[in-house]
């Protein structure tokens, strides 16, 4: 039995994604077909230009612009941002710094602060059960 390699290929949807790059921002080859597997860890090893371009200064997707925002992509929504925003976009939403961000950023920070806990409750508990004898 001989086996042959086939080569893994994904959307360019989801090598997008992978990249932390918008979509529709992308060349026109990179959005026009499937992109293999070893075509997308070239571009992760040694970006070309655009890419490069697109990281620095956007159009970003909404899990970038929430990172760089120091919030949710939940947080971004309630706060009427769902257009990709360029970096001086983001910049200039920083030192605004309106209400609903601030509120997002506390969200934020309390909603890791009670995750924490919980993960330390958690364990907690699972070493206490540990040095208990099985019935």
């Amino acid at each position: 039995m001989t086996s042959h390699k086939t080569t893994q290929t994904m959307k360019p949807a989801t090598a997008a994604k992978k990249l932390g790059v918008y979509l529709e921002a992308t060349p026109a080859e990179f959005r026009e077909g499937p992109v293999s597997r070893d075509e997308l860890n070239a571009l992760q090893a040694e970006p070309p230009e655009w890419l490069r371009e697109l990281r620095r200064n956007g159009p970003h997707p909404r899990p970038v612009i929430a990172e760089r925002l120091e919030i949710s992509i939940a947080g971004l929504a309630r706060g009427g941002i769902t257009d990709p925003l360029t970096t001086a976009q983001i910049e200039a939403l920083k030192q605004e710094c309106p209400d609903w961000l601030r509120q997002e950023r506390a969200t934020r920070t309390e909603t890791r602060k009670e995750a924490a806990r919980i993960k330390a409750r958690n364990e907690e508990r699972a070493a206490r059960d540990a040095d208990r004898p099985l019935r």
